[in-house]
């Protein structure tokens, strides 16, 4: 299968039905868009049932195709609410869908065996291990990570390719600051997760590493690759995708209207693009692996230049800009209706028939009265082609009667081409068995975090009271010796593209009988398998129902529920993959590509902290695996704190306590606090996690 150089899908975003048309009309070859439910815009106006069924006969009228995404996290509760959604989607006529929960792609790969499913960039696939993985779901297409440049883009593609799995990739919108399917800021500081489609974007406010310094440090550009569109198509980059559900119509339109140009060959008006949304200009930062200058906020200066062109945009999209070729034959015969067939340029052919001609009794109709009378096509998606016709010497038929041919011509021309590209699904039935409540385990493991290693200074006063230690994959030479090994779960670096070094640093401490692996995305699972690793599931693969859990069984042999999970539900989630719970820890916030604190100030001057407006203090941290920074991660100031609640985790198979900046004392007493019920004053201030906020629409 050769995907090299083919002209890429160009996929806009629509989060109403005017931005749908729009996109169409503006030469988008796929839409994606949101239902009521289970979007992760659930601010956009989002489409009903009826919506839907009217989205997919534009789209497919266009040649183009619709894609739901449904690229939230599940709770337990919800899986009929989902299976209705989508047997109504299904019968809608959509191309695919877009998943970031695993266990909505295991449900739907069952239930609907032949729909296509492609990972959202929620699924932070950015390795060729995470590939792997996802294939073996029965996954079509992967949305890669926003954050990659230009060579590991290459390297993915071609492990795609030879995978057949196809790639899509963001070429135009917003930046996340954090790595997307990574981030629980929103959760945390305003109770509406990301993951569920609510985020409140508190990135966008004041952030500063200097508290003498206004900054807005976590607020990055948005990002253009219309420059780069001729080596996106060489590297093989299956569909370019522009961010916006949540944009105006008009932004819709020059956004496709500039890359469709790109693609064609044409020049396309950055200018134009830029004046309509921008924040303090654009950035190609992750594809060029140039990652400075990307920082912007949107500006008044943006919000005039917006105002100059929208009016002209509006004007543009009313109508298509690229219509559809049609040919035509009439035949006009004595005492026969008058035939039409009409063929388009992708070769459907329809006849349709009329009056029957008069006798002439002036002048006959001719080719170019037909050809006259054809043209009139008005504000169909259609442009005449060339028109022939077979006339019987002394034949005539009204305009009215070859006006009404036409109209009945563009009818069925419509009716056959919106048949012809609407996909049909066998649905298998799968009987919905109602949640069933956890066993409480006999005896529950306590797991103990440690990002420093400093913090295992005390290790001799807590060790004894812990089944294992999750430490980073860097400190393996340091703590060989000290801690046996079979005590010892490795961390690798949440997103790294060096795929190659890590698996280097995986084998050289299995050479010292390290076995144990802490996996946060599908790439490390593919790592630990690869590697025979005894692999256990982490925060980033967000295990939210027992669907996720059942799937994972087959890599893992433990598994951390997501914080976003509320002891309430958690207790229904009744598998046989030994289940954990986050009980102790500053959360991390964001996972950074690009370090804010570099960015501001500087590394010689980091002092660890990001402040916030109220003058907050976030402890962050970069992983330097190499000599330059991985990313960075920005926590929670206030840790979850459930030492005085032991049956908020009665139900967990194993407890984790996650160590940030805690010193090693304090370590050791909040090990013994959790080990034992010692009494230690808590932190201040502390969270109790983020279940008050867990199941919000």
């Amino acid at each position: 299968m050769s995907h090299l150089l083919a002209m890429p899908e160009l996929l806009a975003p629509a989060g109403s039905m005017e931005s749908l048309l729009v996109a169409l009309h503006c030469g988008a070859s796929a839409v994606y868009v949101g239902a009521k439910r289970f979007s992760a815009r659930s601010s956009a106006e989002n489409f009903n049932s009826d919506a839907l069924r009217t989205a997919a006969r534009y789209s497919h009228l266009h040649g183009a195709k619709l894609y739901l995404a449904v690229n939230t996290l599940l709770y337990e509760a919800e899986w009929q609410a989902f299976d209705a959604l989508l047997c109504d989607a299904v019968e809608s006529g959509i191309d695919a869908c877009i998943v970031q929960d695993f266990g909505a792609a295991v449900y739907l790969r069952k239930r609907f065996p032949t729909l296509p499913l492609h990972a959202s960039t929620q699924m932070t696939i950015h390795t060729s291990g995470g590939l792997t993985i996802a294939k073996e779901m029965g996954l079509r297409r992967v949305v890669l990570a926003r954050e990659l440049d230009e060579n590991t883009l290459v390297t993915l593609c071609k492990t795609a390719h030879q995978l057949d799995l196809e790639t899509e990739y963001f070429v135009h919108g917003a930046h996340c600051m954090s790595v997307s399917g990574q981030c629980w800021m929103s959760a945390a500081m305003g109770g509406r997760s990301a993951n569920r489609g609510r985020c409140a974007q508190p990135c966008r406010l004041p952030f500063t590493a200097r508290q003498t310094e206004s900054a807005y440090a976590l607020s990055l550009k948005d990002m253009c690759l219309l420059r780069h569109v001729a080596k996106l198509q060489a590297i093989g980059i299956n569909s370019l995708k522009i961010e916006g559900r949540m944009k105006r119509p008009e932004y819709v339109a020059a956004a496709v209207s500039a890359y469709r140009a790109a693609l064609s060959g044409a020049s396309p008006d950055e200018r134009e693009l830029r004046a309509v949304f921008s924040r303090s200009g654009f950035t190609d930062g992750y594809f060029t692996a140039r990652r400075t200058q990307m920082f912007g906020t949107r500006q008044k200066e943006d919000v005039l230049a917006a105002r100059d062109v929208l009016s002209g945009i509006r004007n543009r999209y009313q109508s298509p800009q690229q219509r559809i070729r049609l040919d035509a034959h009439f035949v006009l015969q004595s005492d026969q209706p008058t035939g039409l067939q009409v063929t388009d340029a992708d070769g459907h052919a329809v006849m349709v028939h009329g009056d029957i001609p008069q006798i002439a009794q002036n002048r006959p109709t001719d080719l170019s009265q037909l050809a006259k009378q054809f043209a009139k096509l008005g504000d169909t998606i259609y442009t005449a082609g060339t028109v022939t016709a077979a006339i019987a010497k002394g034949l005539m038929l009204p305009a009215s009667a070859l006006n009404a041919l036409r109209r009945q011509a563009v009818a069925a021309m419509d009716a056959l081409r919106i048949e012809t590209n609407t996909p049909h699904y066998p649905v298998v039935p799968i009987a919905l068995q109602p949640p069933a409540k956890r066993r409480i385990p006999s005896e529950s493991r306590l797991y103990v975090q440690v990002r420093h290693l400093s913090q295992l200074e005390s290790w001799e006063e807590w060790g004894h009271a812990v089944s294992a230690v999750w430490l980073p994959l860097s400190m393996a030479n340091a703590v060989c010796g000290r801690i046996p090994t079979v005590q010892c779960f490795l961390v690798p670096p949440r997103f790294s593209c060096d795929e190659n070094a890590i698996r280097t640093a995986l084998l050289a401490a299995q050479k010292q009988r390290f076995r144990h692996l802490i996996c946060q995305h599908l790439g490390d699972i593919a790592l630990g398998q690869e590697l025979d690793f005894t692999c256990h599931g982490g925060l980033g693969l967000h295990c939210t129902n027992r669907t996720t859990a059942a799937w994972m069984q087959t890599y893992l042999t433990e598994m951390l529920i997501s914080p976003e999970v509320s002891p309430a539900q958690a207790v229904y989630l009744d598998t046989a993959l030994p289940l954990g719970r986050m009980v102790y820890g500053k959360l991390p916030l964001m996972l950074m590509r690009n370090c804010p604190i570099k960015a501001q100030i500087g590394c010689a001057h980091c002092k660890h902290t990001l402040y916030d407006r109220k003058g907050t203090a976030l402890y962050t941290d970069c992983i330097r695996y190499a000599d330059n920074p991985d990313y960075a991660e920005c926590f929670n100031a206030a840790p979850i704190w459930l030492a005085d609640r032991p049956q908020a985790d009665a139900h967990a198979d194993f407890r984790l306590l996650y160590m940030t900046d805690e010193s090693a004392e304090r370590v050791r007493d909040i090990v013994h606090a959790y080990a034992s019920g010692k009494v230690i004053e808590p932190p201040k201030p502390f969270t109790r996690g983020l279940q008050t906020a867990a199941d919000h629409q």
